[in-house]
């Protein structure tokens, strides 16, 4: 096989993994890790808790949604987008939770992707990077949860059932977004109950609220 062709199906996944880092771009990399860790570790610990397929079919759709927004726009790298896109996600399941950022400052999480795009350009990032992040964590926020939930629509996302056999849900955890499963309803307060497989989507909870 050529060895350019062998390059190119893998430039998306390199593009995505490598950041230079130097003197310039060593506290930025630090910091994106940083929001990497932090807000990947909620999403996979809350919301999507139990169902790890239903996340990794976040970061695929985030994913190939920033390699063509890269393609068309001739970007070299994106581990940013795709690490904005994945805050962007959870700032918007917990709109309405307080958070604090640098200096004491604390606002709602719905403004925290916002609030970075504007950090990162102080300390030298670029808004473009970040802008892109936030309009493809919107894309896949709004189809997924936005447009069937609250506007009533269609549900144009699903995960595969590939993803399921390759990561299966596991039983405990969240049940999902909306309103609570029977299940839920009826168990005792000292009764945890069991949830399981995909997603109960409904109405009327949002997650972040008390």
């Amino acid at each position: 096989m050529n060895p350019n062709i062998i390059q190119r199906i893998w430039r998306p996944v390199t593009s995505t993994l490598y950041f230079p880092v130097g003197p310039g771009t060593g506290f930025l990399y630090l910091v994106n890790l940083y929001f990497l860790y932090q807000y990947s570790t909620r999403l996979e610990t809350g919301a999507f808790d139990g169902t790890p397929a239903d996340y990794v079919f976040m970061l695929l759709f985030n994913w190939i949604c920033i390699v063509i927004t890269g393609l068309i726009m001739d970007m070299q790298l994106l581990m940013i987008p795709l690490i904005m896109s994945v805050l962007y996600v959870w700032a918007q399941l917990n709109r309405d939770m307080i958070v604090s950022f640098w200096f004491g400052t604390r606002f709602k999480a719905c403004y925290l992707p916002w609030v970075i795009l504007g950090f990162n350009y102080i300390i030298g990032g670029s808004i473009i990077n970040d802008l892109i992040g936030n309009l493809v964590g919107h894309l896949y926020y709004f189809l997924m949860f936005k447009y069937p939930m609250d506007l009533g629509g269609r549900a144009f996302l699903s995960t595969p059932q590939l993803l399921y056999r390759f990561f299966p849900s596991r039983r405990g955890g969240v049940s999902g977004f909306g309103a609570p499963p029977p299940s839920r309803r009826q168990a005792a307060p000292d009764q945890g109950g069991a949830g399981g497989g995909r997603h109960n989507w409904g109405q009327g909870f949002r997650l972040g609220e008390d």
